[in-house]
């Protein structure tokens, strides 16, 4: 896929009947759209992208046009904040959602032509409050309640998953699963598990070269290794059926997920073409109709939907520059909008401060990531608790990088407590 089809399928929802962005914005949009890939592409060789014309639309807020810095530990309200902390040591969480872990990934080359993206996990330890390294793992998912994990060990695809205690760190359980396993996700009642199956590393890279390019770049393979998926029910002993379900467009990585009802599965990834309409399965392997509250959703947006079921968490939808400080003569950070939409029509309903929304707080607060730089700075963001009707944020963590080479310095895990 080159650029411009990159860049026209992520602002295809925005480009409807409205007026158009300034100059630069597109960019913006495509940049976040990379900086999301950074788990199926490694330092894709540059290229320019034509300005493209969105949509934005002025967000309805109340007043506050000033972020909120707290100290360094935050503790109330159910909010723990460490804006000193990236990567944090020490728990971050607010309301219903907590950072059960982080993951950074490394680039493992096999030859001169092959690689994979492994990952290095720093899980939570309940007792603590502290971000423990473990390095045994894979691929991590923790399961609501933040006391079991589910891991896959170094070796990928995997040939069993271990049921790890987060407050010992011992795996309690092992399961055989007599496929290869790449990937993993626990329903929101946190009594079922499904793992995805591939035939081969879900994160493989090869290097392709450009002409004049010397030296190359990595980029993922997208081949069509993912097989199915396997049903495990923890709560019976965790014995499953294994369900072929190939990979129906892109390839690389696309790990099942659980839907809000626990009755239906959905692919997070998959390709562009697959973003605003992900394709649905029910619990047996068939494509399906999407649950109604979730025909909408996308499957980039970790965030999904509300508690309460009545608001929808959607992408990116415009960036405003503050411009720089008068008092001081600073560049201030840039202002960055999500939409929220009705989970029902897929209608806008409002924004919300945030690039990219990753968990509810409560029916009107998310956890985002948000810029920490100016428009015309080289990106760099931290995670903050936002509020609907506000554009105010407090920050939860320190400030992220984002490397040349495109691997990911720190990634964040959510579960609910």
């Amino acid at each position: 896929m080159n650029v411009e089809e990159l860049v026209r399928d992520s602002l295809r929802e925005l480009a409807v009947d409205q007026p158009p962005a300034g100059a630069g914005f597109a960019d913006r949009v495509l940049a976040v759209r990379r900086r999301r890939r950074t788990r199926r592409l490694v330092a894709v060789a540059a290229a320019t992208a034509a300005v493209v014309a969105v949509s934005v639309a002025v967000p309805l807020l109340n007043e506050g046009r000033d972020d909120t810095r707290p100290a360094s530990v935050t503790q109330q309200d159910g909010v723990s904040a460490h804006p000193d902390q990236s990567p944090p040591s020490d728990l971050i969480a607010a309301g219903r959602s907590a950072l059960a872990a982080y993951w950074t990934t490394a680039l493992v080359a096999k030859n001169k032509k092959e690689a994979t993206l492994e990952r290095t996990y720093w899980l939570l330890d309940p007792d603590t409050g502290r971000y423990e390294k473990d390095t045994r793992w894979s691929f991590v998912a923790v399961a609501p309640g933040l006391k079991t994990a589910a891991v896959l060990e170094r070796t990928l695809p995997a040939a069993r998953i271990g049921l790890l205690d987060l407050a010992t760190g011992e795996v309690e359980r092992w399961i055989p699963v007599g496929k290869g396993v790449g990937g993993l996700a626990f329903s929101n009642g946190g009594t079922e598990l499904v793992a995805t199956t591939y035939s081969e590393h879900p994160d493989a890279l090869e290097k392709f070269k450009n002409p004049g390019d010397s030296e190359g770049a990595w980029a993922s393979m997208n081949r069509m290794s993912r097989t199915g998926f396997v049903l495990l029910d923890l709560a019976a002993g965790g014995g499953g059926v294994w369900h072929p379900v190939p990979n129906s467009s892109a390839g690389g990585r696309a790990d099942f997920a659980f839907t809000r009802d626990d009755q239906h599965l959905y692919a997070a990834g998959g390709g562009l073409d697959t973003l605003v309409r992900p394709t649905f399965y029910d619990l047996s392997g068939k494509e399906t109709a999407a649950p109604a509250n979730e025909e909408y959703l996308r499957w980039d947006v970790p965030a999904r939907l509300s508690p309460n079921g009545k608001l929808a968490a959607s992408g990116l939808a415009e960036e405003i520059d503050p411009g720089v400080a008068p008092e001081s003569g600073k560049t201030l950070p840039g202002q960055s909008y999500s939409a929220v939409k009705d989970p029902l029509t897929g209608k806008e309903i409002t924004k919300v401060r945030g690039s990219e929304l990753l968990a509810w707080v409560d029916d009107q607060r998310l956890i985002a990531w948000e810029r920490a730089t100016g428009l015309n700075e080289p990106y760099k963001d931290r995670l903050v608790l936002v509020t609907i009707g506000s554009s105010k944020v407090v920050p939860l963590s320190g400030v992220r990088d984002h490397p040349e080479t495109g691997q990911v310095q720190w990634e964040p895990v959510f579960a609910e407590r």
